[in-house]
């Protein structure tokens, strides 16, 4: 990023009945399921899982429209998932119980499609290898408490701020579809103040004007207040701050009545709001032996301890993987001129420090877990239930006595 003079950047954000997001859920809700089944499995056994893989392997797609839910993709498991079941509460979970809304969750149909995973792909994993190849991007940065850029973070804030006034009844008007999105200025690298504020929410009618064309004043003021300053940072926020709510007046028909959905669409989302690249695939609905998932994870671990252990102000952090092979193609890291040791040394500073293979990444970061659901909405880092071990710090001893080596 351009850290000199004054500029702009904007991240957005989508609620949990976004039908990008109602897919990304429910293909991690069945990898959950998944796993579940196997630890069940290995207890019974009495089979110490944690020096294996796993032994499900699953890439789980989902699509979603108007009455309608696909479930797909390759797994190959030992267990038995009620699809229609799981689906069908994932969705009441969500909100999704009245007509108004445009879905049901008990009325719509559900096709199961899911095939197994191609053996060609599991004789590479089984050893110990990447379930495929890809280049992974992890990031993090000094600019919020959470070490993640700012506008994303304010915008994953105001996308849980309309689930949590829509779930209390607060604001109850409010449907589960929604979206934000935070414009933030800098001044010399520095978040400055808020610019622009949009909040887009799906709404009953109640709420429009005589008219029946636009949100009433009232309804527009009442989540401003309710909703965005109730989350945003109070000394950000400024006389020239704009708030525009459901720019278009508004927002009656939403969620898979008014746009379709599916597993993977909000990858931008899900990292860094486009401040930092993303890396080359999407993470619900894959088990962790996908690197896709596990070694962006273990990217984003590596970048933030570098941060948290004041190696750095920013860093952003590549691996890259080839099919079968354990350990990665390239290790780089680049902290963007604010490093105390140069990026080489850094390099080399992560190899020592760190487990970089699947199966070293997959027990470094307890990823045999059924935690994915959870991740499947709001985004997956910068967050601090238990459920996220790759937002944890405890390498930044090793990181400080390493990099002091090196020195």
């Amino acid at each position: 990023m351009n850290n000199r003079g004054i500029h702009v950047f904007t991240s957005e954000s989508v609620t949990e009945g976004h039908p990008d997001k109602v897919c990304d859920q429910i293909s991690d809700a069945v990898l959950d399921e998944v796993i579940r089944q196997d630890i069940a499995a290995d207890n019974k056994e009495k089979n110490p899982r944690r020096k294996r893989l796993g032994s499900s392997r699953v890439a789980c797609e989902s699509f979603i429209t108007v009455g309608l839910v696909i479930v797909g993709g390759e797994i190959t498991t030992e267990g038995w998932v009620d699809v229609q079941d799981l689906v069908r509460t994932l969705i009441r979970d969500i909100g999704y119980t009245d007509a108004r809304y445009g879905f049901n969750y008990a009325t719509c149909g559900i096709l199961n499609t899911i095939g197994r995973q191609s053996p060609d792909i599991a004789q590479g994993v089984e050893v110990g290898g990447a379930g495929d190849q890809g280049l992974m991007v992890g990031y993090a940065c000094d600019q919020t408490p959470e070490l993640m850029p700012m506008p994303i973070t304010l915008a994953h804030r105001l996308t849980m701020r309309l689930a949590e006034v829509r779930r209390s009844g607060l604001l109850p008007y409010l449907g589960p579809d929604g979206k934000s999105q935070v414009t933030v200025e800098y001044r010399d690298g520095t978040p400055h103040r808020i610019d622009t504020v949009v909040i887009s929410s799906q709404h009953t009618e109640e709420i429009l004007n005589r008219k029946g064309d636009r949100i009433t004043g009232a309804a527009h003021d009442e989540i401003v207040e309710k909703v965005g300053l109730a989350v945003l940072p109070k000394e950000l926020v400024d006389r020239k701050t704009r708030f525009l709510v459901n720019p278009t007046g508004k927002f009656v028909v939403g969620g898979p009545q008014s746009d379709t959905g599916m597993t993977g669409r909000k990858i931008i989302v899900d990292t860094y709001g486009g401040w930092a690249p993303h890396g080359g695939g999407a993470f619900s609905g894959k088990d962790p032996t996908k690197v896709d998932r596990s070694a962006t994870y273990m990217a984003r671990h590596i970048a933030k301890n570098i941060v948290a252990a004041r190696l750095a102000r920013e860093a952003l952090v590549q691996l890259a993987y080839a099919i079968g092979v354990a350990d990665p193609v390239s290790v780089m890291v680049d902290t963007a001129g604010t490093g105390v040791i140069p990026d080489e040394r850094l390099t080399k500073v992560i190899r020592e420090v760190f487990p970089l293979t699947p199966r070293g990444i997959i027990e470094e970061l307890d990823l045999l877990r059924p935690i994915y659901r959870v991740t499947a909405s709001n985004g997956h880092f910068g967050r601090s239930e238990p459920e996220f071990r790759w937002e944890s710090l405890h390498h930044v001893a090793a990181l400080r006595s390493a990099a002091k080596r090196r020195a």
